[in-house]
């Protein structure tokens, strides 16, 4: 068993969104997302399903041309390939990332 501590808000050291995978298994892998108030998510769509589940923050997520506001005990599901983003992060958000099968970037 191994025990991840994956609740802390951790943005990039130049303050910028930051993505730590913390564990990987050929048929997923799990890390957190950190996107500070103000940042933009430039992420692109990826090769893998996708399971968002927003431990802290606040801020508004659009998928398959749907935008919806986020907080702390929201989940969302992106098939993969679908265009998707957060924006107007209004509070540091932290979220918990799960990729089916395990990421392998974008594309």
């Amino acid at each position: 068993m191994e025990v991840i501590d994956a609740g802390r808000f951790a943005p990039a050291p130049d303050g910028s969104a930051d993505y730590a995978e913390h564990l990987r298994v050929p048929a997923l892998s799990f890390g957190t997302y950190s996107i500070p108030a103000g940042q933009p998510d430039d992420q692109a769509p990826h090769k893998e399903d996708e399971v968002y589940a927003v431990v802290s923050g606040r801020g508004s997520f659009t998928s398959g041309g749907r935008t919806v506001e986020v907080g702390p005990g929201t989940s969302l599901f992106v098939p993969a390939g679908e265009d998707h983003r957060f924006h107007d992060v209004t509070e540091d958000l932290t979220v918990l990332v799960f990729f089916a099968p395990a990421y392998t970037g974008r594309g």
